[in-house]
């Protein structure tokens, strides 16, 4: 198994039972495999996931590390849509991300390199991260809320200029961690 692949299988029902999907690298629509939109459970077997409640890659944003998942408010979701997962793409451990109050990379900028519960605590003077940049070889999940709580949305290495970039619908980032379960 490559570094960039991983194991996942998806249920329709709750606690593992039903029609099941498993996947091994990006799945763009799981309705193309013959797997409808609704997942009631989730067994990760290897890696660490972003799975998202729309086909290609779209809409809300969920991380999935190493486990098992019963029911679909185990994961944080509101409802059973799932309709498309990718892997996380990690390298290492090397962790590393710049975090600016304005777009472009301008304004009042924190730099981190370790899980943070609230970045009001670390000296931003409010809770907006409107870009960011992501250095070395980890992913990064940001959380609306405090304490690793709210919307998700994971960065990877790169440039990320507007919160758009990350998906996001606002700014609105108040913590963030990295992910380190992967294998």
């Amino acid at each position: 198994m490559s570094q960039y692949s991983g194991k996942i299988v998806f249920y329709e029902g709750k606690c593992f039972t039903g029609r099941k999907l498993e996947v091994c690298g990006d799945c763009d629509n799981f309705q193309d495999r013959g797997f409808l939109n609704r997942v009631n459970s989730i067994r990760v077997e290897s890696s660490a996931w972003v799975c998202y409640d729309n086909p290609d890659f779209k809409g809300q944003q969920y991380i999935l590390e190493r486990g098992e998942y019963p029911e679909f408010q185990s994961w944080n979701a509101h409802n059973d849509h799932m309709g498309s997962c990718r892997p996380i793409r990690m390298h290492g451990e090397h962790y590393r991300m710049e975090l600016f109050e304005g777009p472009d990379f301008t304004g009042q900028c924190v730099e981190l390199c370790e899980d943070c519960p609230f970045l009001q605590r670390r000296g931003f003077s409010k809770n907006c991260i409107s870009s960011l940049r992501v250095f070395g070889d980890g992913a990064w999940v940001m959380y609306e809320e405090p304490n690793f709580h709210g919307c998700m949305y994971i960065v990877e290495r790169g440039n990320y200029s507007t919160h758009t970039k990350w998906q996001a619908q606002n700014p609105n980032i108040q913590s963030i961690r990295r992910v380190v379960n992967y294998f």
